[in-house]
């Protein structure tokens, strides 16, 4: 438990690191993704605040996985299953 909490407290400071910017229209800032983070971390059941917030940045996508520190979040399977379950597709090529 107490794991969790750092390693969700630390994802949390180096999402708040990245300044969002737009693609889109769409306003790409990763902290957006928080409500995803049990899923994609524990392989939790994601909840509709999480996939409400994934269909919102999935024009994001390849931003993320352009970005060296979050391409093993966004591209890690329990993300690509948790995209899966939200039924938004996930980028094959970028």
């Amino acid at each position: 438990m107490k794991a969790n909490l750092i390693s969700l407290l630390l994802l949390a400071a180096l999402l708040l690191s990245f300044a969002p910017t737009v693609i889109l229209g769409a306003s790409c800032s990763v902290t957006d993704l928080i409500p995803c983070s049990s899923a994609i971390f524990n392989g939790a059941t994601p909840t509709s605040a999480c996939c409400a917030k994934l269909k919102q940045q999935q024009p994001c996508f390849c931003q993320y996985l352009s970005n060296p520190n979050l391409r093993g979040y966004i591209n890690s399977p329990n993300a690509k299953q948790v995209s899966s379950y939200c039924k938004v597709p996930f980028p094959d090529n970028c």
